[in-house]
């Protein structure tokens, strides 16, 4: 077997082909979701800061006796650290979306094995809460004045009660804003890998 022979053959073998690449046009398609995406990362990420900043300033600023003041600053304070430990995960996707080069179908597929396993993390984040609201709901029950004591009884379920409506609501909550936000856009990313696939 001769050169000429050997390079056609090796042109010919396509073992060694590369994955698919991505068009111009289709990642025209694919950055308009991921900067929506991006985009949406950003404003919940401010507006949570915002919302911790002002929870601070409403324990500052209330009139309570101290013992409230300071078990709900606790409790608001480790609030901020579980809260750090999840977003600590989503700007790790948000660094790899505004970093990738979605040449291929496989960065593709990652990228959205990524926003699967986030989505994950993002329920598990509101679901964190849970410990939380317990908490919440034993400080307004010990510290909040009623008219008349409350009996066993009526504390048990109180705390029983609201406890699994908030536990419900964070969860229905927790998709539906996950939904609105980012999953109509995977969506769309998604099509596209299907389209790709094709």
């Amino acid at each position: 077997m001769n050169i000429d022979e050997l390079k056609n053959s090796w042109n010919e073998d396509d073992s060694f082909e590369e994955t698919p690449e991505i068009s111009i046009e289709q990642k025209n398609k694919i950055n308009l979701p991921l900067e929506k995406i991006r985009k949406n990362m950003r404003l919940e990420f401010w507006s949570t800061i915002g919302i911790f900043v002002f929870a601070f300033g409403l324990i500052a600023l209330c009139e309570a006796p101290f013992k409230f003041k300071f078990y709900i600053t606790i409790l608001i304070a480790s609030m901020v650290f579980v809260t750090f430990f999840f977003y600590s995960q989503f700007f790790k996707l948000y660094k790899n979306m505004s970093n990738t080069m979605l040449k291929t179908y496989d960065s593709l597929q990652d990228l959205l094995h990524q926003f699967n396993l986030n989505k994950q993390y993002y329920l598990s984040f509101y679901l964190a809460f849970a410990p939380f609201l317990v908490c919440e709901l034993i400080i307004v029950l010990e510290f909040i004045p009623h008219r008349q004591p409350l009996s066993d009884l009526r504390i048990a379920t109180t705390l029983i009660g609201t406890l699994i409506v908030g536990l419900f609501s964070l969860f229905v909550f927790g998709r539906y804003w996950f939904d609105k936000f980012y999953g109509r856009y995977i969506k769309q990313i998604e099509n596209l890998l299907m389209e790709l696939k094709r």
